[in-house]
């Protein structure tokens, strides 16, 4: 993956180290020019290792685009320091994006989960609203809203056939909610370990979604898919690319984005798939992040625009 380097300012009251990442700081008023002293409203992904992360691109892009002066950065944190991080953010935040391994991690320290969230079991997006009494966090989860996206321009749909996911983590989970929307009820997963797929099994019961556990790497499931929704790490998937007989007809969906294409997607791209890659899932759970933390459209083209330059 691409190191995460700066990208414009450093927000007032932080610090960047050497690896690129911000370290939380006392926060400090911004002036609007024209009256008091305001806060400068604040974003940020939290993640461990987080200095990868191309949230902030996208992020920085799309405040720009709506004439925002509100900062974004990457902020390293595991599970054992969240609890106290949360507790420090200041006022001037108004919301944060979450990756590994936080998304099941969070969901006890926050006041409320939208249904869809508690559906899949795990949080990507934390808004923080402010109310008379205290500030409430809730959680949701943008991922399932970029994967419907990224899937709408294929509008794949159960009479083509069979839909199999690679992988039973997060990421799996959230695929069967966006493939529910389509109108499947039943997918087939393909584990190295049924017994590491316990938290899928259990949002699938919650998602009303009937799985079919099959061994790896899956061969013959692949090959008799419709749709092929790869969700596991980088290289996890080469076997799969070598061996199974795609076929002209198949929509393949590797939420990889980079480095782009995955051996994956060149091997169904190679054998007249459709192929979906993960930079519209990036795009899209982040411009819905965008759109739930300011009320106002996301400019999608001038994020896709900043992410692919860093990628290039």
């Amino acid at each position: 993956m691409t190191r995460r380097t700066g990208i414009g300012d450093d927000p007032a009251g932080t610090s960047r180290a050497a690896d690129g990442v911000t370290r939380l700081g006392d926060p400090s008023p911004a002036a609007d020019g024209a009256g008091p002293a305001v806060l400068r409203r604040r974003a940020a992904v939290l993640g461990s290792p987080i200095d990868h992360s191309l949230s902030p691109v996208l992020h920085r892009a799309a405040y720009r685009a709506l004439g925002l002066d509100w900062s974004y950065d990457a902020i390293e944190c595991d599970e054992t320091r969240l609890g106290t991080l949360l507790d420090e953010l200041g006022p001037e935040f108004v919301g944060l994006s979450l990756t590994m391994p936080l998304k099941r991690a969070v969901l006890p320290l926050l006041d409320d989960v939208s249904p869809l969230a508690r559906d899949v079991g795990a949080v990507n997006t934390v808004t923080f609203l402010d109310e008379p009494a205290r500030r409430r966090r809730v959680g949701d989860n943008t991922d399932v809203t970029g994967m419907v996206a990224a899937l709408r321009g294929v509008n794949p749909r159960p009479a083509a056939g069979r839909v199999v996911v690679l992988g039973a983590g997060g990421t799996a989970a959230a695929a069967l909610a966006a493939v529910r929307e389509f109108g499947w009820a039943e997918v087939g997963v393909v584990v190295r370990d049924q017994g590491r797929a316990a938290a899928l099994r259990t949002a699938a019961d919650r998602l009303g979604v009937q799985l079919t556990f099959t061994a790896w790497p899956g061969l013959a499931a692949v090959a008799d898919a419709a749709l092929v929704i790869s969700t596991v790490p980088a290289g996890a998937a080469d076997r799969v690319a070598r061996e199974a007989p795609l076929r002209a007809g198949q929509v393949v969906f590797d939420v990889i984005y980079h480095p782009w294409p995955t051996p994956l997607a060149a091997a169904a791209r190679s054998a007249g798939c459709t192929v979906i890659g993960g930079l519209e899932l990036l795009v899209r759970q982040a411009a819905a992040q965008v759109e739930q933390w300011t009320g106002r459209p996301a400019p999608i083209d001038a994020m896709r625009a900043a992410v692919r330059d860093r990628l290039d």
